[in-house]
């Protein structure tokens, strides 16, 4: 069980974006008490006694190729509606210190640096950063913007794995937040399985997959037959711009396609668009046209929209994964879990219907207050 004095590190691969700096500062207005714990999975009773490290015991670094100090991207995030009034400069003293631990990144333009050289650089930083703030464990999270997939016989890691490797390397917890590969090849998934690490990925669930991942079981359960399902996403900021080059974009409608064949059992057709609006900033639109079939051939719609704001919905759900990776760590459990497919567009095994997997990752908290 979590020594109520120890403290848990959390390393954010894009320690100054939107997700980033949105969970620091929310975890800071939590624990004073300034804001419920609106969206956090871990808070609700069904976790109590579960071992979990508290939200004040949570310590905050991470790498980033950006320079922006965080206090200074907390207000930019206010001024874009993100944030609430006032919260940036309450919570400064907390913004700076998580600030304080951020390392420069990479690689960047002009770096020579072998893979080795990077990884080897990018574990010192961890490992400094738990050493420095005497922590108990540090849990990697990558929250960066979406990196096309490496191309076949690729020589060079992709930046995700890159940092990936060096989690592994520092004896950390892993997980990927994001679309880009991260840990899934197969020397590093070995590597973590050797090293007793426990991960989780990949691609937050936050908006519209989540929608996909309750209604898709509907139709299977009332034997409606799904004909198309089509989407389109309206985003800007830092997600809008990456996701405007095609490959990367790719990546991400891999996971958001999956969750309908495994589902439905087959791919229907239609597909999904992603369109750059940077006047969005953090805020998204998404678009659902689902065409089915029902009793004698009658053809039928749905149409769904959702709107919200990206970094809101990810924050309260990355602060829950780094809660889960460091209490399972501490428990010995280590490789994949399935357990946290809830979460993720891309998980690790499990079933893709949301309450089947709310169901498992209830057995998952059991599991964990079990462990002791």
């Amino acid at each position: 069980m979590t020594d109520g004095n120890a403290r848990t590190g959390v390393w954010f691969v894009g320690a100054r974006g939107s997700v980033a700096t949105t969970a620091v500062a929310g975890c800071a207005a939590v624990t004073a008490g300034m804001h419920p714990p609106t969206g956090m999975v871990t808070e609700t009773p069904a976790f109590a006694g579960a071992g979990l490290p508290p939200l004040s015991s949570l310590v905050f670094g991470g790498h980033d190729t950006a320079h922006c100090p965080l206090p200074k991207r907390a207000e930019h995030l206010t001024e874009a509606g993100v944030l609430p009034h006032g919260l940036a400069s309450a919570v400064r003293a907390e913004l700076a210190a998580a600030g304080a631990g951020i390392r420069p990144g990479g690689p960047g333009a002009g770096d020579t640096r072998s893979d080795e050289e990077l990884v080897t650089a990018f574990a010192a930083d961890i490992e400094d950063f738990r050493a420095h703030n005497e922590l108990a464990r540090v849990v990697v999270v990558g929250v960066s913007s979406t990196e096309p997939l490496p191309a076949p016989g690729a020589l060079r890691l992709p930046p995700s794995s890159l940092y990936a490797a060096a989690a592994v390397r520092a004896g950390c917890p892993y997980v990927n937040f994001t679309p880009s590969t991260g840990l899934r090849t197969e020397a590093l998934t070995d590597a973590a399985a050797a090293g007793g690490l426990p991960h989780a990925g990949r691609d937050g669930k936050t908006g519209q997959t989540l929608l996909r991942a309750v209604l898709a079981p509907m139709f299977v359960q009332r034997a409606l037959d799904v004909r198309a399902w089509s989407g389109t996403n309206l985003l800007g900021g830092g997600d809008g711009a990456a996701l405007a080059d095609p490959a990367a974009a790719a990546a991400k409608n891999a996971g958001k396609e999956r969750v309908l064949a495994d589902t439905l059992g087959h791919t229907p057709q239609g597909e999904v668009h992603i369109d750059d609006v940077p006047a969005l900033g953090d805020w998204k639109t998404a678009w659902d046209h689902i065409a089915f079939e029902g009793f004698l051939g009658s053809r039928m719609i749905l149409q769904t929209i959702w709107q919200g704001c990206d970094s809101a919905l990810a924050a309260p759900l990355v602060l829950d994964l780094a809660r889960l990776l460091a209490r399972a760590h501490e428990a010995g459990l280590s490789g994949p879990l399935p357990e946290l497919g809830f979460y993720f567009k891309d998980p690790d095994g499990g079933p893709a219907g949301l309450s089947e997997q709310f169901t498992a990752l209830l057995g998952f908290a059991d599991r964990l207050r079990e462990a002791g």
